[in-house]
């Protein structure tokens, strides 16, 4: 029963970040311009992320069981 209820309550505060666009607080504005940058990047091209910071996986999955290589690193502890 309490877990029942720490997933609901967790579930409502994972829930209430999308009620509304993002927006900085009262009183409180968006970083500077980079330097050399024309303009402020807006809040939707802050929270956009490039290729490097999340990259697409490159993996195959293992269809069927193969011998590991030799690993020269994987060395047992002194």
């Amino acid at each position: 029963m309490r877990h029942l209820v720490l997933f609901g309550l967790a579930g409502l505060l994972a829930a209430c970040g999308t009620q509304a666009p993002l927006t900085p607080p009262d009183g409180a504005s968006l970083p500077d311009a980079p330097y050399g940058a024309p303009d402020k990047p807006t809040a939707e091209e802050l929270l956009r992320r490039d290729a490097l910071a999340a990259p697409e996986r490159s993996v195959e999955l293992r269809r069927r069981s193969e011998e590991r290589q030799d690993d020269p690193f994987d060395l047992p502890p002194e």
